[in-house]
């Protein structure tokens, strides 16, 4: 299906639906073995014999994130602030700490995303949450973290509701996911950083076809988006928890308002853009997505899932990863094709098992 045709049919669900929207250190990893492009854009199948998943790593505290940079692997610890390398040989390290990154509530080291040898990283410092750059160095298996640089700061932080996802979209542009921060009215507030979705230059400055003229706001009305992918046509997908009814899957129209804190889920309301699918929390709490194999790959916290929506059929699912893994945080697609999956046991409001949290890698993504 063709991003135009892909779109039309999401806008005639839209159509007939209404328009609304919003809906969630220690001792050093063991590693029994390692995989080898910014995850989040589709890609071939990858055949497999079944749905178990390859345990990649145990024993890390609090994952958030994961990049690849030269076929390496880079995981951020929300907590410890670390990030940690591992290396094609199944070797975990520490790069580097990310300073000022404070663990308070749902804040500390979030999103992490690399592009032209430079590690970007959303992180809360203090009353803010803020985006750095640091340049990386070495060899994989030998990275180190360069000097800091801040590109974006002022995005006013709280114990919940950061946000916090970052990424490379096709087009070059880093975005952002941020939070309303526990502040609902600043989700509609186009002069405010939070209950966004941002798109920003490596400098931190606007582009200058972003829809409102001078701002980072690519798309408002936001409650806590936490994931971000692209399909192979280039449309943005976005999942966002809701506050007690509805959590969310976004197609995300530059401009758009999705509705929080006015409409939540799929409410028919004038002005607003509905979501394409929407779960309750309880069986949802959608954080890091994935789009590959022509669907899009869902990491489920409280519904403890991995779930497969079909991009042509977004208003379906399956469901994958249902026992025996626990919360899990973010899904992304490894430049070898497969799927790499952080369970988030370890961040206190799991129930840790005694190898949690784990790095799991997924060949077949067919149903369960």
């Amino acid at each position: 299906m063709t991003k135009r045709r892909r779109l039309a049919a999401w806008i005639a669900v839209v159509t007939v639906s209404g328009t609304a929207g919003c809906s969630a250190g220690g001792p050093g990893p063991q590693v029994s073995s390692a995989a080898s492009s910014a995850a989040g854009t589709a890609g071939e199948p990858v055949s497999g014999e079944n749905n178990a998943p390859e345990v990649l790593a145990t024993g890390l505290d609090a994952p958030w994130s994961i990049t690849f940079h030269d076929g390496t692997a880079l995981i951020s610890e929300r907590d410890t602030a670390r990030i940690l390398e591992l290396d094609g040989g199944g070797n975990f390290r520490e790069a580097g700490t990310v300073n000022d990154a404070s663990g308070n509530g749902e804040g500390g080291l979030l999103g992490i995303a690399v592009q032209d040898g430079f590690l970007y990283t959303y992180l809360t410092a203090g009353g803010e949450n803020r985006i750095e750059r640091r340049r990386l160095t070495g060899s994989p298996g030998s990275l180190s973290l360069g000097q800091a640089q801040t590109i974006l700061d002022g995005i006013d932080a709280g114990p919940i509701h950061n946000g916090g996802r970052i990424a490379f979209g096709p087009d070059g542009q880093l975005y952002a996911t941020t939070g309303d921060a526990g502040n609902r009215s600043s989700a509609q507030d186009l002069q405010s950083l939070n209950g966004k979705i941002l798109r920003l230059a490596v400098d931190g400055t606007a582009p200058e076809d972003n829809p409102f003229p001078g701002s980072l706001v690519y798309s408002y009305g936001h409650r806590n988006p936490q994931g971000l992918a692209w399909d192979a046509e280039g449309v943005l997908y976005a999942s966002e928890f809701g506050q007690n009814t509805w959590d969310e899957l976004n197609v995300i129209q530059p401009g758009g308002n999705y509705g929080w804190p006015e409409v939540e889920g799929i409410a028919g309301q004038s002005g607003y853009i509905d979501p394409v699918q929407q779960w309750t929390p309880g069986e949802a709490s959608p954080s890091g997505i994935a789009a590959a194999d022509g669907s899009l790959f869902i990491a489920n916290l409280r519904g403890e899932r991995l779930r497969k929506v079909p991009l042509d059929a977004l208003g379906t699912s399956t469901e994958l990863l249902t026992t025996g893994y626990g919360r899990l945080r973010d899904v992304v697609r490894a430049p070898d094709g497969t799927l790499w999956i952080l369970t988030n046991n370890t961040d206190g409001r799991g129930n840790p098992g005694p190898d949690d949290d784990r790095v799991l890698r997924l060949t077949n993504r067919g149903a369960s």
